[in-house]
């Protein structure tokens, strides 16, 4: 386990200081507990969020909506009904009446307007490109509500170790405190390495009570995705030193990564749309049907009449509409050409960081922290033994401070390792 792995080789037999640590931690750690099952791991957070994230489900009914949408693309415009009166006498006795004149008849009419087959084609071509962008919408939000979620997770769990970390040294500046107070009534020591040491140890209290507040805000992030608030503990972090894929597979697969995804749908539309606007030159037919009754005695009669757009000015028309849309699909084209381009950037600075985090890692535990804990132990058995305080001062503060970084560089190097592993789709290896 990661924790533990890490507690190991950061410790050594001769480093009172880091064993009490590592026993804090251990005893503490969800991932070495008796019921291990009570602790919440980073992938059950992620699959928690993805089920019930508000901002997925708005993404699944934005897919509804485009299905829905596409049921009714290429369809017929709705017929039109008319119902009026023609040839209505405005003059003369019966004036304005409907049976005033031989020529005045009631109407009723039904007239159907005939899209271009290409017109309707671009239209379903249109809600196509649409579902697919809400569908790919949806993998984006649900790769970027992983990520947030394990930033958050992450950052909860490295603060928590953190503070195991410094709270246990704090029991280490209680016995140098109570060393400089034993020197201070034996007469070997001053009320001045007394007052240092207490605001040594005000000092760390003030480390914790940030290392504490880190971990509530991390948990209160992690709750907005879960919907509930997280107290249960948290279990092990994977194993950050492990990747799904290499540098060179995901550089050659950019377009399948979250930011890209949505990239061909965005190039598919901007394709219908365009032909939607070619679609426009072609002629619109109409058919009409009129039925008219007369005055009694008087024959009644029926009207058809079809009809048909003529787009004979194109130039400052539909050639204008058709340049608009052909320079929007060459704007989508350049936008995405440069969006690959970041992606290629944003996955070697992540991979980039994540190595040199992997470095500094080790250099902490292999070299840093041992000397680091060894220093303090040597200060403190000179100060017990007459020496002067300052050495100690000194050698605790550096301790603390490695501590802390190496606590604060483990979290980066989880965040690092989750903003390059969710960068594909669950299940979508290249």
């Amino acid at each position: 386990m990661f924790a533990h792995q890490i507690l190991t080789r950061a410790c050594t037999a001769r480093t009172w200081s880091c064993l009490l640590w590592a026993a804090t931690v251990l005893a503490v750690s969800p991932a070495f507990a008796d019921d291990a099952t009570a602790a919440l791991t980073l992938d059950a957070a992620t699959r928690r969020a993805v089920a019930q994230a508000p901002l997925l489900q708005a993404r699944l009914a934005q897919q509804d909506a485009a299905r829905e949408e596409a049921g009714r693309a290429g369809a017929l415009p709705d017929p039109q009904l008319t119902a009026g009166i023609d040839n209505l006498a405005i003059q003369r006795p019966g004036a304005f009446t409907a049976g005033g004149d031989t020529m005045t008849m009631r109407t009723l009419g039904l007239t159907q307007v005939l899209p271009s087959r290409a017109k309707r084609q671009a239209q379903r071509d249109l809600a196509g490109a649409n579902i697919e962008q809400a569908g790919s919408s949806t993998v984006m939000t649900q790769l970027a509500v992983e990520q947030q979620v394990a930033a958050a997770w992450i950052g909860a769990w490295g603060a928590h170790h953190e503070l195991q970390m410094l709270q246990a040294m704090r029991r280490e500046w209680a016995v140098d405190v109570a060393v400089a107070e034993a020197r201070l009534r034996g007469g070997s020591g001053s009320a001045a390495d007394v007052l240092a040491m207490r605001m040594e140890a005000l000092d760390l209290e003030n480390r914790i009570d940030d290392a504490n507040s880190r971990e509530v805000q991390s948990r209160a992030a992690l709750a907005r995705w879960l919907g509930s608030p997280v107290s249960e503990p948290l279990a092990d972090a994977p194993d950050f030193t492990v990747l799904p894929h290499d540098e060179s597979s995901l550089l050659a697969h950019l377009d399948q990564q979250g930011n890209l995804l949505d990239w061909p749908a965005r190039e598919h539309a901007a394709e219908a749309a365009l032909e939607v606007a070619k679609a426009e030159k072609h002629p619109e037919w109409s058919l009409g049907f009129n039925y008219g009754s007369r005055v009694r005695g008087l024959s009644d009669m029926v009207s058809l009449q079809v009809g048909v757009s003529l787009p004979l000015f194109t130039r400052n028309r539909q050639d204008r509409g058709i340049s608009a849309r052909a320079a929007d699909l060459d704007a989508v084209r350049a936008e995405h050409d440069d969006a690959r381009r970041q992606q290629a950037e944003a996955v070697q600075a992540a991979w980039s960081q994540w190595d040199a985090l992997g470095r500094q890692v080790r250099r902490h535990l292999n070299q840093l922290l041992p000397q680091a804990n060894d220093r303090a132990a040597l200060a403190l058995a000179s100060y017990r033994g007459g020496g002067d305080i300052q050495p100690l001062l000194e050698a605790r503060r550096d301790e603390i401070s490695h501590h802390t970084d190496f606590a604060r560089m483990l979290t980066d190097y989880g965040r690092a390792w989750a903003a390059l592993t969710y960068l594909l789709p669950e299940g979508d290896a290249p």
